[in-house]
């Protein structure tokens, strides 16, 4: 009887997981959108590209080297026999470790899929999928063992012991990906007529705000499963009320984004700004992210509310400062994930806030020092940026040969 007991658990929550690695690889088709609407129709065709193949080489290099960089073991016998161990070494887990790959791969290829949007529209397609090569599978897996791991630092202590807890990946994923862009985007620069001779920042639209506005809710779906899958089981009175708890936190946090957002874009421009407020729901979804299980809904709520205000002011900072970061991805996911860390012990006791001010500056030095150092090399040996002429023609017919609206194109 406990042995069709096991199994029937073993199933269900298997099941679950493979299912919420799936939202979460949809989530690919978010980042695809929100960055095709975000970026001008000359560059579509390449930011498409981009996240179409950059998710292919994450699962991959993953595959070969990272999962074992973080987790260690043989992941071709381990996910073949069904057998060895999961989770940072953990044994009888109540699912297939070949889910455990799965789930733990479309979480790199988030992390990644953030680098995208902020270099977009200058830098070379295959200077990008360099970097991502080196960022899937080595990069990330290394931060990812020392925090979901459990390996210490370098040898040196582990961020566990010392009170830092992320739960779905606020740091370790979305700070991740924003240290790797912010390095990327100092080295490739700004785009061209960004930033006027006085210092004033000119606006640069994007094409499509239809297909960004789509892109957010995808993502918005997307992460029940990024941070619901996190629980790591369903198939018990505990775990399916801590799954619930989870997706209804995540939801109210995004929605608190949204409207603080929505709010501060109309205090400080006068107008309900349409990419704030999608950023908005982006920060609040980022900032529950490290701790979605503990919250009530009201401090969900409000937790994400004060994601959506401080994106605001952080896009408008960082411009002031010529970071030039085109889908806002540095402060959606770096300024705002940091604070998503911040707010784990306000509900959380087993977390300390100087357990989490030490973790946070771990993951974003050895992210943002290690990302700086490739995104160098590759410029030494392919060069980051197209040309100034490509630039203006746009990365489309430089990069891949073809438009993305054509007949469009023609009309004008």
């Amino acid at each position: 009887m406990e042995y069709d007991i096991f199994q029937l658990q073993y199933a269900l929550d298997t099941f679950y997981f493979l299912v919420c690695g799936a939202l979460v690889m949809w989530m690919a088709a978010g980042f695809a959108m929100l960055e095709a609407g975000l970026v001008r129709s000359k560059n579509t065709v390449e930011i498409l590209t981009k996240n179409v193949t950059l998710f292919a080489v994450a699962c991959i290099m993953y595959m070969v080297v990272g999962y074992s960089i973080m987790y260690g073991g043989d992941i071709f016998l381990s996910t073949i026999t069904g057998s060895g161990a999961v989770e940072g070494g953990e044994e009888n887990a109540t699912y297939a470790p070949s889910a455990d790959f799965f789930f733990q791969v479309v979480f790199v290829a988030t992390a990644m899929s953030i680098v995208s949007g902020a270099v977009a529209e200058r830098m070379k397609l295959f200077a990008f999928l360099a970097f991502a090569v080196v960022m899937t599978g080595f990069i990330y897996p290394m931060e990812g063992s020392w925090t979901w791991g459990g390996n210490p630092v370098f040898g040196m202590y582990t961020l566990g012991d010392l009170g830092f807890l992320d739960f779905a990946g606020s740091g370790i994923v979305h700070m991740a990906g924003a240290a790797a862009a912010l390095a990327g985007v100092i080295l490739v620069g700004a785009r061209k007529g960004k930033y006027g001779p006085n210092g004033e920042v000119n606006a640069i639209p994007g094409a499509n705000l239809p297909l960004a506005t789509l892109g957010t809710f995808i993502l918005w779906l997307g992460w029940f499963g990024f941070n619901g899958g996190s629980v790591l089981a369903t198939a018990s009175v505990d775990s399916a009320n801590a799954v619930a708890v989870v997706f209804m936190n995540t939801n109210l946090a995004a929605a608190g984004g949204c409207i603080g957002a929505l709010i501060v874009a109309k205090l400080l421009f006068g107008k309900a700004d349409l990419t704030m407020a999608l950023n908005g729901c982006l920060a609040g979804l980022v900032a529950i992210t490290a701790g979605p299980d503990t919250p009530s809904a009201l401090q969900a709520t409000i937790f994400g509310a004060l994601g959506g205000l401080l994106v605001v002011f952080s896009i408008t900072t960082l411009d002031k400062l010529k970071i030039d970061d085109p889908v806002g991805a540095i402060s959606v996911h770096g300024v705002v994930g940091l604070l998503g860390l911040l707010l784990v012990p306000v509900t959380n006791d087993g977390a300390s806030f100087s357990g989490q001010i030490i973790g946070a500056l771990t993951i974003f030095g050895w992210v943002f020092v290690t990302s700086a150092i490739a995104f160098f090399v590759i410029k030494m040996v392919m060069g980051l940026r197209v040309s100034e002429e490509e630039e203006y023609e746009g990365a489309d017919l430089s990069e891949c040969g073809m438009e993305a609206y054509p007949e469009f194109a023609a009309m004008k």
